[in-house]
């Protein structure tokens, strides 16, 4: 009988201990990586990682995964560990993200997806983050980023668009982010047309107010090449500011872009960065013979953004016309205002003499009331009397 108990005994003890390392196992540190269980932070750094590893404790806060070779980001991939507040994906080989890849983590507050060879991102990607405030996609192959991110990164204080292929930015991605600090923009090949107006605007607004940025170097057009887009003066700009097709639809011509090049991509499976070049020289958005490239492909589109093409005269005529609008204005004001001031000292006036007149006939009809009242008292003193 004792024998049989002990034997119970052990069986208990054995089951005891493959539980608790089955708990162990489910909830445990990944044996590709460094785990310290005070800071809940996962180090798996430089460990040759082609995907995201297994097991993570779902109390990780800070989850480092640079230098491995992971190639692609699946839907929920970091289900396991919906409290993380830092993630680092930086230098892996990443070229896909799933729409659904962050969802889930609704307190991340950094993320780095530098140097990978990513070429777009969905705009749904960080739908259901509001926290995020450091977000960094330098050195990738970005050729566009999506306007309506900006409803998700309107708590982003740095912002990293470095050393990828963009050409432009959408002005209302920019003026969405309100409480940026510090944005990097430098080593694109920004086209310095009509359209990047906008930003050259957006930037200045945003210096103005403290912002931090580095550079934006034209690469195109060629008279444009290698200046800084914040030092380009505005008469390079002229006529876009006279041509309301280029200067007030800017940003609409860019989504409009971004749409159609959508839509070329998914159907023709294009490169990315061929497209985004075209579709704008097509709206004639280059400077000098940009859009044309040569002869070809320039005719039926709307005239190119060419401060030379615009004459002097023309423009003369304009400011005399505005003047003469402003004037023309102006004198209507005043009258209106003389004619208000005119009303206002008639209506005084009336005033004052109605208040008078009441006053008037106020005391007059006191004075009656006061007759009649000593008529009356006389009255009976006349009859005791008789």
């Amino acid at each position: 009988m004792q024998a049989a108990q002990g034997q119970l005994a052990d069986m208990r003890v054995v089951l005891a201990c493959a539980l608790l390392s089955l708990l162990s196992l489910s909830h445990g540190c990944p044996k590709e990586c460094v785990c310290n269980s005070n800071t809940k932070v996962v180090d798996c750094r430089g460990r040759g990682l082609y995907d995201i590893p297994r097991r993570l404790h779902p109390d990780t806060q800070e989850l480092y995964l640079q230098d491995n070779r992971i190639r692609g980001l699946g839907s929920m991939a970091f289900r396991e560990i919906p409290l993380v507040r830092i993630l680092d994906l930086s230098n892996n080989s990443i070229t896909s993200v799933s729409p659904t890849a962050l969802l889930g983590l609704r307190t991340l507050q950094r993320l780095s997806l530098a140097n990978n060879n990513l070429r777009e991102l969905d705009k749904r990607l960080l739908g259901p983050i509001r926290s995020l405030s450091h977000l960094d996609l330098s050195h990738n192959s970005l050729w566009g980023f999506p306007g309506a991110m900006g409803e998700s990164l309107r708590n982003l204080s740095h912002l990293g668009l470095a050393h990828n292929r963009l050409t432009r930015v959408d002005r209302s991605l920019l003026e969405a982010l309100t409480r940026l600090d510090s944005l990097t923009l430098r080593g694109n090949p920004w086209r310095c047309d009509c359209q990047l107006m906008g930003l050259k605007l957006w930037l200045e607004s945003y210096i103005f107010k403290g912002g931090v940025v580095d550079e934006v170097i034209c690469s195109q057009p060629e008279e444009m090449r290698e200046r800084d887009l914040q030092k380009v003066p505005y008469q390079l700009f002229h006529a876009c500011m006279t041509t309301s097709y280029h200067y007030l639809f800017a940003n609409i011509h860019h989504l409009e872009s971004e749409r159609l090049l959508r839509g070329h991509t998914h159907g023709n499976h294009a490169h990315p960065s061929s497209h985004a070049l075209h579709i704008p020289m097509a709206m004639g958005e280059g400077f000098g013979g940009g859009g044309g490239g040569g002869g070809g492909g320039g005719g039926g589109s709307v005239p190119e953004c060419e401060p030379k093409q615009r004459h002097r005269p023309v423009n003369l005529r304009h400011a005399i016309a505005t003047v003469i609008i402003t004037g023309v204005v102006c004198g209507i004001v005043c009258l209106m205002m003389l004619a208000a001031a005119v009303y206002g000292c008639a209506y005084a006036a009336i005033m004052a003499k109605y208040q008078r007149e009441l006053k008037k006939n106020e005391e007059l009809a006191a004075a009656q009331r006061a007759d009649h009242a000593t008529a009356d008292e006389k009255e009976p003193l006349e009859n005791a009397i008789a």
